[in-house]
């Protein structure tokens, strides 16, 4: 009987090219477990996104077609793997889950990264990432193709198909009874595309219990002459220092010299008639994203998310800026870091005067991220701003020399010599740059506590040199340092004092129980820190 000409026989480029698409289709779905879970042994399992796209490429009949399906299924698969490996970077560096919402934060990453690496290497790795992205949608598109046609190439191939299929089922319906914590059957690029959709839709839903926030504001009628009346006629100063967690004051290998450092200046600030009280604040954010902090503690709405900064500063919410601007205080902002008008600094918290790397005068080197030292914008504060003669004014400062990647770094020099910056000239050549810090957890623990030293003792020098008797300064930290110095449990506790000359100041905040002196310890309050807003301005605000 004449059963036609055999099929002919696949060559061996032709079964190691299946052989590399079946492995393609079983390796790259299962990627984004991998990042959720941080084991490669989510590698060892039966992904279902690879099983449906073969059950539909099966029943369709028609090329381009099943082209656009394949397509649309490597596009699934690479954004899968996109999502889950920024949320893994967002919880690794932040403590927090990223929320597609917050892309425009994607941003500010690259410009930590270029500050910290150069711009070219990390224009390269951004460059390689999607390159990477792409590359994966590719290979999984002629993967689902590949062995599509094998399976139609074969006459038993359906048949394999459906028993894969339903030996998947048969797993995923067996691993909830048996309690299997690592079933064959996955579905890992499906679940990190439905958690992403998921934080997604909490983050819309948010924003209805924040607006309701927002308008529950217990001093946004308080009159002006009412208002931080206890503070009137004072230069008050909100310091934050970048990354100064509760590990610098508790960590191994960080805390000693930070103590030391807190001792000293306790001593000098004393012997100069300041009072010091101090406490803990919980802040919003973990490793970075430092303008959830400030927006926090200067609005008393917890912003712990892009999406619930963007709503803030959108609304008419009351910043204890805006709150020193109603009572007759001029109003600065000053943060070393911007390169860039910042909108908000103005519409939303009411400065008066914008400070940033751009209008301060600074001629000296940068230093990474942190481009203009501690000391130098403390020092032109000083002689800008305070000197001026036109008391009283609040202003925010952030510290950033303390920022990661704390390197390189910059190294004290005497108050009077610091002038245009000049004298740093020679400094960041001759620190050990970030790819030297960054070679073991060991150093980059060590360059954190001293970029932390440091700060405090800018900060120090400032309270000692400014002429100011009526000077109130609130020092704390915006968060903690990213995990690979504060440890992946580490909590979100950040220090805070106030510090003046004048008694009546530490007087009207006895009843808060913080400690005397600039370092908390185990006993001394830890407040959330969206409490501080309202609790300083009912201690500073006249009854109504």
């Amino acid at each position: 009987m004449n059963r036609g000409p055999a099929a002919p026989r696949p060559t061996r480029r032709a079964r190691a090219a299946t052989g590399c698409a079946i492995a393609l289709l079983v390796v790259l779905p299962l990627v984004p477990g991998v990042f959720a879970t941080g084991s490669p042994f989510g590698l060892i399992r039966v992904p279902v996104e690879s099983i449906v796209v073969l059950l539909v490429l099966a029943l369709v009949p028609w090329r381009m077609p099943r082209l656009a399906v394949a397509t649309l299924f490597g596009a699934f698969v690479a954004i899968a793997v996109l999502l889950a490996g920024i949320d893994r970077g967002y919880q690794a560096a932040l403590g927090m889950r990223f929320v597609p919402l917050d892309w425009p934060q994607l941003g500010d990453a690259y410009g930590v990264i270029a500050a910290a690496i150069g711009t070219t290497p990390a224009s390269a790795m951004f460059t390689l990432a999607a390159a990477v992205i792409a590359a994966i949608c590719a290979a999984l598109a002629w993967a689902a193709l590949r062995v599509d046609a094998a399976v139609r190439g074969f006459p038993r191939g359906h048949v394999a198909l459906a028993a894969v299929t339903a030996a998947w089922i048969a797993f995923a319906a067996a691993a909830p009874p048996l309690g299997a914590a690592a079933p064959v059957a996955a579905a890992a690029s499906t679940g990190s595309i439905g958690s992403a959709l998921s934080r997604t839709v909490s983050a819309l839903q948010t924003r209805a219990l924040v607006a309701r926030e927002i308008a529950d504001d217990a001093f946004a009628d308080v009159p002006a002459d009412k208002l931080l009346a206890g503070l009137r006629g004072k230069d008050v100063v909100i310091v934050f220092v970048e990354s100064y967690g509760r590990v610098a004051l508790e960590g191994d290998g960080v805390s000693d010299g930070v103590q030391n450092v807190l001792r000293a200046a306790e001593d000098d600030l004393a012997g100069a008639g300041y009072s010091m009280r101090s406490a803990w604040l919980t802040s919003p954010t973990f490793g970075g994203v430092s303008w959830l902090a400030h927006a926090t503690l200067q609005t008393g709405v917890w912003a712990d998310a892009q999406a619930v900064y963007d709503q803030v500063v959108q609304s008419d919410r009351l910043s204890l800026s805006a709150a020193f601007g109603r009572a007759g205080w001029r109003t600065v902002s000053d943060v070393p870091s911007n390169t860039r008008p910042w909108e908000a600094g103005a519409t939303f918290y009411g400065y008066d005067l914008l400070l940033d790397a751009t209008n301060v005068g600074y001629r000296g080197p940068s230093f990474g991220y942190a481009r203009i030292p501690d000391e130098y914008t403390l020092k032109h504060f000083a002689d800008r701003v305070l000197a001026d003669g036109e008391p009283p004014v609040m202003a925010e400062i952030d510290l950033v020399s303390s920022h990661t990647p704390w390197a390189p770094l910059p190294e004290p020099v005497p108050w009077a010599q610091i002038g245009d910056g000049s004298v740093y000239a020679e400094q960041a050549a001759r620190s050990p740059s970030a790819s030297e810090v960054w070679q073991d957890p060991a150093s980059v623990r060590r360059a954190y506590g001293r970029s932390i030293e440091y700060a405090l003792g800018a900060l120090g020098s400032f309270l000692r040199n400014a002429d100011d008797r009526d000077l109130v300064v609130i020092a704390l930290g915006d968060h903690q340092p990213a995990a690979i110095v504060s440890g992946e449990r580490a909590s979100r506790d950040v220090p805070v004092s106030i510090i003046a000359k004048d008694p009546a100041v530490v007087d009207a905040i006895a009843g808060w129980g913080w400690s005397a002196g600039l370092r908390p310890d185990g006993e001394s309050p830890v407040w959330p820190m969206d409490a501080f807003r309202d609790r300083f301005l009912a201690a500073f605000s006249a009854a109504r």
